[in-house]
């Protein structure tokens, strides 16, 4: 249940961050002129980003999704 639920919140993470990626790197030419002393296609600000964000919703989804296993669910289906 946690594996589930864990990887339906990565996989929107991980097409976003290709997305993101993807449109970064299309408009790093734009991007330089707000970069201070980042090039706009510099690999490591290009994974670093999308790396941190899949480390925070991975958190964010597992802390949820590890609470809702240990509901008991016949009691969680009697009280609805």
């Amino acid at each position: 249940m946690v594996a589930l639920v864990l990887r339906g919140g990565l996989v929107l993470v991980a097409v976003g961050g290709v997305i993101g990626v993807a449109v970064a790197i299309g408009l790093g030419g734009l991007l330089e002129g707000f970069l201070f002393g980042v090039n706009g296609l510099d690999p490591l600000a290009l994974l670093a980003a999308p790396l941190l964000l899949a480390a925070v919703a991975g958190v964010a989804a597992y802390l949820p999704a590890r609470r809702a296993s240990r509901v008991d669910l016949v009691r969680a289906l009697r009280a609805e």
